[in-house]
């Protein structure tokens, strides 16, 4: 029955992969921490307004990727595309102007509608940060420097460079914009369909297409940084000064562009050729613009985003969950006595597995499936004398204990 199958671009996380996903949650919640950056939780639904006045009503996001649908009020709502948009209006909603500057860490499922592919579905997750009212380079450098520090605790630094741009300022950005189309105009018959519909409307968005045809014309197309003026280019130069300082490894990209009108100057990444031709594992960017679009007062933002599926995909296996203390009871009647002496071992801190049924042979059986270093063996002779046998699963050693002893005992199977 087909609803018996995920919806097309969703999946289930057993347990060893979500082992591996919350590694790299934890991972980048720890580092972030490290910098300061407080956890936030915007919610999976907005108003669709949220984002398609930030994302652009003709942007791809907004007409072929995101989820929009009415609520029984009839209310226009969108599940999230991405989390930046939901923190700018949790930040006005709030009324947070006052307590600048912030520093945000989130996390969480975001949705767009595309073609599944290695590491990108439909429903998939992300960790980043935001940090906001922040206007100098320093503020970049650092959302910067936490993901490097993060891909660094993930173990993948090796296998991923970090590759910055400018995008210049709102002048530069018009320079630019006014040489790229005179440069696509004259060859519009050769552009795709998509490239045709945002040549006039987003023209920057064409340098990100992945039609073979638009990537051979745009490899010939005018550079940023050739557009950039005076400003623009001190903000760069002391980027990239920051960057050195703080022992940060880059490479220069000036194909690497972001097609919004909000985001100026920094845009950065931290690519890979290891999972095929998407390369982003981080991206994100300046976006001094935004908060300001969506009505609030005008405040600085730079921040990343970073897909968790793409992560765990490159991480080494997570360590093994702890062993558990398998508690036995050696027959049905033992049952009640064996619940309590597992509900006492658990809060005393012990992860421990209780056999719900079967012959002891049985349930020593499963206590070799879980795992567990060692068997809590409950009979009736031992309960007689206040007592348990203890069987260390390795070795095979069986030892009678006091039942008042117990945890004592156990402290070495920890």
């Amino acid at each position: 029955m087909p609803f018996l199958q995920p919806v097309r671009g969703t999946y289930d996380i057993l347990p060893e992969a979500m082992r591996r996903h919350r590694l790299v949650e934890e991972t980048a919640h720890q580092v972030a921490g490290r910098y300061g950056y407080a956890e936030i939780s915007t919610p999976i639904f907005e108003f669709k307004e949220v984002f398609t006045r930030t994302l652009g009503e003709a942007s791809d996001i907004v007409t072929k990727e995101m989820y929009i649908f009415e609520d029984k009020n009839g209310e226009s709502l969108a599940l999230r595309p991405e989390n930046t948009a939901g923190v700018a209006r949790a930040f006005i909603t709030n009324g947070m102007a006052q307590k600048l500057p912030l520093k945000f860490f989130c996390r969480g499922p975001m949705f767009r509608y595309e073609r599944p592919q290695k590491g990108r579905q439909r429903q998939f997750h992300q960790v980043g940060v935001e940090l906001l009212g922040v206007a100098q380079p320093l503020g970049d450098v650092e959302v910067i420097a936490l993901g490097a520090d993060f891909l660094t605790a993930l173990g993948v630094e090796g296998k991923v460079t970090c590759e910055v741009n400018s995008l210049g300022d709102a002048e530069s950005r018009k320079a630019y914009r006014d040489k790229l189309v005179d440069y696509l105009s004259q060859r519009r018959s050769e552009l795709s369909r998509d490239s045709l519909a945002r040549l006039m409307r987003n023209p920057l968005r064409i340098l990100d297409s992945k039609d073979q045809g638009d990537r051979a014309i745009v490899a010939g197309a005018p550079l940023l940084s050739d557009s950039l003026n005076d400003v623009s280019r001190q903000f760069f130069d002391d980027l990239l000064e920051g960057l050195d300082t703080a022992g940060i490894s880059f490479r220069i990209n000036p194909r690497l562009v972001r097609g919004l009108d909000y985001y100026c100057h920094t845009a950065f990444e931290f690519t890979t050729d290891t999972l095929g031709a998407q390369g982003a594992l981080v991206a994100g960017g300046r976006y001094d613009g935004l908060i300001d679009q969506m009505g609030g007062t005008p405040t600085s933002g730079t921040g990343w985003a970073a897909g968790v599926e793409r992560l765990s995909m490159m991480i080494d296996d997570p360590p093994p969950p702890d062993r558990p203390i398998a508690v036995v009871p050696a027959a049905d009647g033992m049952a009640g006595r064996a619940l309590a002496l597992t509900q006492r071992l658990r809060r005393a801190g012990f992860a421990v597995d209780l056999a719900f049924s079967g012959s002891l042979r049985k349930r020593m059986k499963h206590a070799n499936k879980v795992n567990a270093r060692a068997a809590v063996l409950l009979g009736e002779d031992e309960l007689a004398r206040q007592a348990a046998t203890i069987r260390d699963m390795e070795s095979g050693e069986q030892t009678e204990v006091p039942l008042a002893a117990i945890e004592d005992h156990l402290a070495r199977y920890r």
